[in-house]
């Protein structure tokens, strides 16, 4: 936790430093980057790969033909029928592995459970001893075999046009809500004064710094550290009369940029003592 101002240690100019600093709050959207970014990996694993898929009747079976130096697929229906139409030319690329849509169905899952699961503090030391437990529970009875097997047949494929157009749809509205919408909310710290806007086209309201304090919240190891890369959540508060209390979730590089704040409040007290 973080509480500023502190007492001055030093008298240090208000010129030398940042003239501002801006807090930027971003949407849990943010945390999304790796389904968007495993989508397009898989989606090019799959382009590359050499395979294709075929959609067939249920019951049909494919008996291969050997050709010289080709193999020749020919596709065998129980029911046919007269009026059936040639097939279209297999164009679908799928990867001839299960591993990639087992793989993107994995990150896929754990980016929902990270991003509406909040484990902060102690709960994220709970759940890790809980998973170590648990697996070692599991080796001492012998049940990860059976896991392994059992995880071993599913098979999730996805073809190329299915990663793209989820990786490429998210990543525009990735884009779209981080450099547009999320910087429509924020804070802006100057010496002696604060403005704030918490809402998509309000006015800037501004606000005394004198007797402020800022407090960072307890990291959730998962979503702050594994997929926010060192962002966390930051708490203002007001003094005065009217104590006012702001809530800033998301904000990235909030441990440096916490000390820069706790560094402008504390050369503004010395400066105006």
């Amino acid at each position: 936790m973080s509480t500023a101002p502190a007492a001055p240690v030093a008298a240090t100019s208000l010129h030398s430093g940042k003239r501002e600093i801006r807090i930027i709050s971003h949407s849990n959207l943010f945390y999304w980057w790796p389904v968007w970014a495993v989508g397009f990996l898989m989606g090019m694993i799959s382009f590359f790969s050499g395979s294709v898929m075929a959609v067939v009747p249920h019951g049909s079976t494919w008996k291969g033909e050997s050709e010289g130096n080709k193999v020749q697929y020919v596709l065998e229906t129980k029911n046919p029928t007269s009026d059936a139409t040639p097939p279209e030319p297999l164009h679908l690329s799928v990867s001839n592995s299960k591993n990639p849509g087992v793989l993107f169905c994995v990150v896929l899952l754990l980016v929902i459970v990270i991003t509406n699961v909040p484990l902060r503090g102690l709960w994220s030391a709970i759940v890790i001893g809980v998973l170590i437990f648990l697996s070692i529970i599991f080796a001492l009875a012998g049940w990860w075999d059976s896991i392994l097997n059992a995880l071993g047949r599913l098979d999730i494929r996805i073809n190329t046009g299915g990663y793209m157009t989820i990786a490429t749809v998210l990543l525009a509205l990735w884009l779209l809500v981080f450099f547009l919408f999320d910087e429509q909310i924020y804070m802006v710290f100057s010496p002696g004064q604060l403005r704030v806007r918490l809402e998509i086209g309000e006015a800037e309201t501004a606000y005394d710094t004198t007797g402020m304090t800022i407090q960072k919240q307890r990291s959730d190891l998962f979503r702050h550290w594994v997929l926010g890369l060192g962002s966390g959540d930051l708490i203002v508060r007001t003094s005065g009369a009217q104590v006012h209390q702001f809530d800033m979730p998301n904000v990235l590089f909030l441990g440096r940029k916490v000390r820069e704040i706790e560094e402008m409040l504390r050369s503004r007290q010395v400066m105006a003592g």
